[in-house]
């Protein structure tokens, strides 16, 4: 009686260790997880505030001649345009 005692109790170390391990490997998991979001999270909100600051400069006199000049080939009436065929 008192060896299954034992055997019993050695089975239930064991087993309460085999889960502590699992449930260490799957916190660790869970943290790297939320430090990569927090990452993703940051890069986000930098990446909000840059497109609200381009939303603001949209409007701009200097952006929309900026635009013209370079995606349109558009320029001021007798301006003058040089390009360098060099290159």
């Amino acid at each position: 009686m008192k060896k299954l005692k034992k055997v019993f109790i050695l089975i239930l170390i064991i087993y309460a260790a085999f889960t502590v391990i699992n449930q260490q490997k799957t916190l660790n998991k869970y943290n790297q997880e939320s430090i990569e979001l927090s990452k993703q999270i940051e890069e986000e909100q930098q990446n909000k505030e840059q497109l609200a600051k381009r939303k603001d400069d949209v409007n701009s006199l200097e952006f929309i001649e900026q635009t013209a000049r370079e995606k349109l080939d558009m320029y001021y009436p007798n301006e003058r345009v040089y390009i360098d065929t060099g290159m």
